[in-house]
């Protein structure tokens, strides 16, 4: 059993899910854990300090008895970009912001929609029609912003273009942070703006 296999055997073997896994030619083990995915209807939970030192301490205590040579482990959580690599994870996220990376251009195919040399998209992710398949909901912002600076301004419907791809053309997939630095507003206060 090679050292990856150690490793996913035991985080799961936890009831977490191996996101990412990275060995440096310095002696670094990164393990990136979250919880795993208990279906649509499951309430999201989150990494704690504690998760990350449970699996820490047993990882450790596998690797010894393995015989892995590192020298240092780290075991985090995957954060709001977290990457998309398996269709278990584009399951977990349809209806989420995410950036994808193809592996190609789109080309041709993109009939004028998009510059032919792009590979970086950013849409919402939504399950395709054929098994297998993904689209990428793409949607220009800009009519958007604008109305919410005027909100006089009737928001006029926008052109949403779709990208469809599977998960061999993607080279690579994370979810888009979205963070609001204008802070919290308190309550009540939503209205009195």
């Amino acid at each position: 059993m090679s050292w990856q296999q150690v490793v996913e055997q035991t985080v799961v073997g936890l009831g977490y899910d191996l996101v990412d896994l990275e060995r440096s030619a310095g002696g670094l083990l990164r393990v990136t854990i979250d919880w795993l995915w208990g279906g649509a209807q499951a309430q999201e939970r989150f990494i704690t300090v504690e998760d990350c030192e449970r699996v820490t301490r047993q990882l450790q205590y596998v690797l010894e008895v393995e015989g892995v040579d590192y020298r240092r482990l780290e075991v985090g959580s995957p954060g709001i970009d977290r990457p998309l690599r398996h269709a278990r994870d584009y399951e977990r996220f349809v209806g989420e912001t995410v950036d994808v990376t193809l592996r190609a251009p789109i080309g041709a195919v993109g009939a004028g929609a998009v510059a032919p040399g792009r590979k970086k998209f950013r849409g919402v992710l939504r399950r395709g029609e054929a098994p297998g398949a993904w689209q990428l909901e793409l949607v220009e912002d800009a009519p958007a912003k604008l109305a919410a600076k005027s909100p006089r301004r009737s928001a006029e419907p926008v052109a949403v273009q779709v990208l469809g791809f599977t998960l061999d053309e993607v080279r690579e997939a994370r979810l888009a942070p979205i963070v609001d630095f204008k802070g919290r507003r308190p309550r009540g206060a939503a209205g009195n703006a």
